[in-house]
């Protein structure tokens, strides 16, 4: 009889392409294939000169990194100017200035 496994869900915060709480997939920790990190790292180097040249990343069969599903939106927040609003021209010409 085959193993039933869970999903493995997780929440986390997403800014885009608008700010959301979404449930995401995460990789089954016990797979043969990565040990748990979800995919698998292969490191190439240059054909001629045999130095780093990069790293590729395969995707464990184990998850699905697009299975997300968005819980709630959240709202957009105003970035902080650091002037005050209620003083002259926006500037506070009291000392220390």
């Amino acid at each position: 009889m085959p193993r039933r496994t869970l999903p493995r869900l997780r929440i986390q915060r997403a800014t885009w392409p608008r700010p959301a709480l979404i449930l995401t997939d995460t990789p089954r920790p016990d797979c043969l294939l990565c040990d748990g990190v979800g995919g698998i790292e292969s490191f190439y180097g240059d054909y001629a000169t045999g130095e780093y040249a990069g790293t590729d990343w395969d995707p464990c069969t184990c998850w699905n990194e697009n299975r997300r599903w968005v819980l709630m939106p959240l709202p957009y927040r105003r970035p902080r100017t650091g002037h005050n609003p209620w003083a002259a021209n926006g500037y506070s010409d009291e000392p220390p200035f």
